[in-house]
């Protein structure tokens, strides 16, 4: 069998971007407001920090606003509650960030549940993980989707074209990527699987997969021999591991690539392949939040 084809995810990113961009013109054009993403960061994580300012380099690129609020770590609940309650009320703000890990004096589901739900960007809220929970197979997308599934959802489909009746195996169950990419896939009509660490002869539930997505946080964990022959592997793992030479590292993802070259039909390199699509669909998020504030029906892009 030929090796695998490239899921170029930093290609179909800049297209979504673009596609973006031309939303937020076509908004400017009928005289509605910038939309406005804010982000919020609480300490001095730096990825949290790279995380951040590239979510705000992007939204001014396409013509957004973006509100950059940086709190030091000793920050309380109370005043980043405060905070976001002023956001909700900002006019001028469609979209509401709050970039995670928090610190370990906040409460982090009493923070995302206080965020206005038609602001959650992240897709965290309960109100939007029920939306997401309870949609009809085929049903528009036309509530804030966690932003790493939706951008999962979205490389598929250009890749695949139709997913129904394919079978698909999720191996990691959080509530970030896992479950809400299980019900992406389910709304596409395929049979799904979510398998995790006590799942059972898990490298035989993966040979089932024809989509096999891998969200688990451990590098390299799923081996070539896992992976049934022409399968679509989508690689959710970002992990840092030495390198060949002495004192650096290298990033891999959750599979072990180059074994799953040669088996796969479809697969998503690690480095520029699901990454760049967390922010991309954050922007998306963005616009589809604009549009609906002003009253402006669903248009996917």
């Amino acid at each position: 069998m030929s090796e695998a084809r490239l899921i170029d995810g930093k290609a179909f990113a800049a297209g979504l971007r673009a596609r973006v961009g031309e939303g937020v013109a076509v908004l400017a054009a009928k005289g509605v407001a910038k939309p406005g993403l804010a982000t919020v960061l609480v300490g001095a994580d730096p990825a949290s920090q790279v995380y951040v300012r590239s979510k705000g380099k992007t939204a001014a690129e396409l013509g957004m606003a973006s509100f950059d609020h940086r709190l030091p770590p000793e920050t309380t609940e109370d005043e980043l509650l405060e905070l976001i309650g002023r956001l909700n009320k900002d006019a001028s703000v469609n979209g509401i960030l709050v970039q995670l890990p928090l610190p370990k004096q906040i409460d982090t589901a009493r923070v995302l549940l206080a965020i206005d739900p038609a602001k959650d960007v992240d897709g965290f809220h309960p109100i939007n993980v029920g939306r997401l929970g309870s949609i009809a197979p085929g049903a528009p997308l036309d509530f804030p989707v966690p932003c790493t599934p939706l951008g999962c959802s979205m490389l598929l489909a250009d890749a695949l074209g139709s997913l129904s009746g394919r079978n698909a195996v999720i191996v990691g169950r959080s509530n970030l990527v896992g479950r809400p990419v299980a019900q992406l896939l389910l709304r596409a009509d395929c049979t799904v699987t979510i398998g995790h660490s006590r799942t059972r002869d898990l490298p035989a539930l993966c040979r089932t997969a024809d989509i096999l997505v891998v969200a688990i946080g451990r590098p390299e964990f799923v081996k070539g021999d896992w992976i049934k022959s022409g399968a679509a592997v989508i690689d959710v793992g970002i992990n840092r591991v030495p390198a060949a030479e002495e004192g650096k590292t290298r990033l891999v993802g959750d599979v072990a690539f180059a074994e799953a070259m040669g088996v796969a039909g479809h697969i998503t390199p690690v480095p520029g392949g699901v990454g760049p699509m967390t922010v991309a669909c954050l922007m998306y998020n963005t616009l589809q939040a604009a549009r609906r504030t002003a009253g402006l029906p669903f248009v996917a892009v």
